[in-house]
């Protein structure tokens, strides 16, 4: 996962939102947030590949990204939801006692999805959706990810977020994957126009 951290490539645009924000990159990652329109050959996107867009959302931002994204590629999309919905207390990271600030705390503390994705073992690219919080991915998100096999698959992150930067997001996810090839992420904010969302998913 290192050799990800040399090589620069990716789109980000700027966005913003609250808890939730979305970051994106496309092709080989560099820890920093780049401009819109930087592009990379090293990652190719297989070409006629069956593809979804699989996202969690806690206030709508990533929701919204990924939904134009999906309609802009004529891709089928899934919404990992947690079997127990996020309240607004919940998500209140301000209170070290809320239920995300716990999960923040706990990696161990990853919430159960509701359903699953139909047909996950057809697919050959996933565009993967998530706010950052703390710095980092949500832990339902890592849940989603430590549960599915992506052998066989491209992974091409994106994240919304209010500030924070993509961090090492995208890294940690493939770390717990395990599996797949992991595009660098690229990070959205939460106001991010649809013209930057469609014109970065056009890039694959």
């Amino acid at each position: 996962m290192m050799w990800k951290k040399a090589i620069a490539l990716s789109c980000a645009f700027l966005v913003a939102g609250g808890l939730t924000g979305c970051g994106e990159t496309m092709g080989v990652p560099h820890r920093e947030d780049k401009a819109a329109g930087a592009s990379s050959e090293t990652h190719m996107v297989k070409k006629d590949a069956k593809a979804i867009v699989v996202y969690f959302s806690a206030t709508g931002n990533t929701k919204r990204a990924a939904e134009i994204i999906a309609r802009t590629k004529g891709l089928d999309v899934w919404e990992i939801k947690p079997k127990e919905p996020y309240t607004d207390s919940d998500l209140d990271y301000r209170n070290d006692n809320s239920r995300v600030s716990r999960e923040h705390q706990d990696r161990s503390l990853m919430p159960e999805i509701d359903g699953d994705v139909p047909g996950w073992d057809s697919y050959e690219t996933v565009f993967l959706g998530y706010p950052i919080w703390w710095g980092e991915a949500p832990n339902i998100v890592y849940h989603f990810v430590k549960t599915h096999d992506f052998s066989g698959k491209q992974v091409i992150p994106f994240c919304t977020s209010h500030s924070s930067d993509l961090g090492d997001s995208d890294v940690l996810l493939e770390e717990t994957a395990k599996s797949g090839e992991w595009f660098p992420g690229t990070r959205f904010s939460g106001g991010a126009s649809e013209s930057d969302l469609i014109d970065w998913s056009r890039h694959f």
